[in-house]
């Protein structure tokens, strides 16, 4: 199915989000993510089902100041 992820356009087999970060190799309870706007909690990534034009954004840390 296509999704957008951070602005860009991917093909990916996964149905929820859970499967979504580990098929793009993000890794890390620490990430922040939203579906369509809406912020996801960590404990709720493997219960988002995913649906064709969904938008994705993944968002991490960063160190610097």
């Amino acid at each position: 199915m296509k999704l957008i992820v951070n602005g860009q356009s991917h093909e990916v087999t996964a149905e929820t989000l859970a499967a979504l970060l580990t098929e793009l190799d993000f890794e890390g309870s620490w990430l922040a993510t939203a579906l369509n706007g809406e912020v996801v909690p960590a404990r709720e990534r493997d219960r988002r089902r995913l649906s064709e034009g969904d938008r994705i954004e993944i968002l991490s840390p960063m160190k610097g100041g």
